[in-house]
């Protein structure tokens, strides 16, 4: 049976990942890192409503955005220009490798798919030592 992800999946999913920690970047944005400490790279970011991501419909800021770090400009790609996936981007993204999703829209992929889209975000900022020791070759 497939789940859907939920937004509570995101915090369990990165905590449960090798040597990540819940801080901040951008200011005061919750943003999970790897590895814990100083050298850590946020791979998940919950990002503050900005001006630069409007929802085309009602013509507010989106205030439950996520950002989730892409392997490559490819695999960005792949999940925006799929339709059966909420995965977006801006032309704030234009040439950084990540993704936006809205909290709220979680549900329209299984939770196994998030876990696999978090995982590559966290095997793209993890130290290589770290990823071979999780994920293998």
């Amino acid at each position: 049976m497939t789940v859907p992800a939920r937004p509570e999946d995101v915090d369990e999913i990165c905590g449960s990942m090798p040597e990540t920690e819940l801080g901040t970047s951008w200011g005061d944005r919750p943003t999970w890192k790897v590895p814990r400490g100083d050298k850590g790279k946020g791979f998940v970011l919950y990002r503050a409503p900005h001006r630069s991501a409007i929802d085309p419909d009602t013509g507010e800021m989106y205030d439950d955005l996520l950002v989730v770090v892409t392997p490559t400009e490819a695999e960005k790609h792949a999940l925006v220009e799929d339709p059966s996936t909420p995965f977006f981007t801006i032309d704030h993204f234009s040439g950084y490798n990540a993704v936006l999703v809205q909290l709220s829209r979680l549900g329209e992929i299984s939770r196994e798919e998030l876990v696999e889209v978090i995982t590559d975000a966290w095997a793209a900022k993890a130290p290589k030592r770290l990823v071979r020791e999780h994920l293998g070759g």
